[in-house]
């Protein structure tokens, strides 16, 4: 079989939640967009529901209402996008919490749904989603009699805790929501490591859950086998894949593994990207193209029958550093052809 296989340990992304959520005195909650980071929300929510998880966020409506019917009754699901338009029906069927981005958004919420719950997001400095101050101090008081379940912000640059601009985030979401009554939430998984002044009511880990940056203690979560289809031999001075991009040094072996960028696997990172047979470091050799890579296994005696992309030895970060991108990007590109099988389900 040349399908290659992606595991995924839903055991490992509980005790990851368990240990997030020991790290603050407050409510955590689950980020489980695009599809649980990639993962499968099918799986992955239920687990985290399971483990204690009562509230989750997602990035759009439709996301939402799929997770909702997932779950079922009972866990607060909360919409990053907030009310947009056509969103109306799905909202309210669905039960979701949008959080509101905008004045506009919030007309719409409260004309289109009275009295149903909503959240406010605010903007303080990334310039990405929610209310600036200025629109924020316009419809402040109108908006807190609405009751919102929920007041949060995104943090920037959590992944580096000692870049000024977390504090600088943190006293302007202080400065907003200084005297209201509602819970408030800042902290996504860099915010719940920077300790309690970013923890406030509500915590919302997403990265971390995954085994990813910047939580360094993250049991891993997934593995990555790829089988080998065929070995060769090469004499020095031949090459390997499209465009000539490798020739040989000097008499080697190479495998030619059943994987490649529909897989998620990054073209760019081929010049520094590996794979693993057993403990042996195998560098890929040339261009990864759309099904096929070939790697070096001149040092093994034997050839293998799958090197591994992702597991023991190796992480979504480091894989991610070899293609000059983030732990995101390698969990949300793994495409469709894997047999994904879950551990702890």
């Amino acid at each position: 079989m040349a399908r290659s296989t992606l595991t995924i340990d839903l055991d490992e992304i509980a005790a990851n939640w368990r240990a997030l959520d020991s790290m603050s005195d407050c409510m955590t909650a689950a980020v489980v967009k695009a599809d649980a980071y990639g993962l499968g929300a099918d799986r992955v929510a239920p687990r985290l529901a399971e483990e204690g998880a009562a509230c989750f966020f997602v990035a759009i409506a439709e996301e939402g209402a799929e997770l909702r019917r997932i779950l079922g009754p009972g866990p607060s699901i909360n919409v990053f996008s907030g009310h947009m338009p056509g969103d109306t029906a799905m909202i309210g069927e669905a039960g979701l919490t949008p959080m509101i981005n905008s004045l506009d958004q919030l007309i719409r919420h409260v004309e289109a749904l009275p009295r149903h719950s909503f959240g406010i997001q605010l903007d303080t400095g990334m310039n990405r989603l929610g209310m600036e101050p200025a629109e924020w101090a316009a419809v402040r008081d109108i908006a807190m009699t609405q009751n919102p379940t929920l007041i949060m912000s995104h943090l920037a640059c959590a992944d580096d805790p000692d870049h000024p601009m977390n504090a600088w985030q943190l006293e302007r979401f202080r400065e907003m929501t200084e005297g209201l009554d509602a819970p408030r939430s800042l902290a996504n998984t860099g915010g719940v490591l920077m300790g309690a002044d970013y923890h406030f009511d509500l915590t919302r880990p997403g990265i971390g859950l995954y085994g990813g940056l910047p939580y360094v203690d993250a049991r891993p979560v997934v593995a990555v086998d790829v089988p080998v289809i065929q070995c060769r031999d090469l004499e020095a001075g031949e090459t390997v894949g499209y465009g000539n991009t490798f020739t040989a040094p000097r008499d080697m072996r190479v495998a030619t593994i059943s994987a490649g960028y529909a897989d998620g696997v990054i073209r760019a990172m081929a010049p520094n990207a590996a794979v693993y047979a057993g403990d042996h470091r195998c560098p890929v050799l040339g261009r990864i193209s759309m099904d096929l890579i070939g790697v070096d296994v001149s040092a093994l005696a034997d050839p293998p029958d799958t090197v591994e992309l992702l597991g023991l030895h190796q992480s979504i970060d480091t894989l991610a550093d070899a293609a000059g991108t983030i732990g995101y990007e390698i969990l949300t590109s793994l495409g469709g052809r894997y047999d994904r099988r879950y551990r702890g389900a």
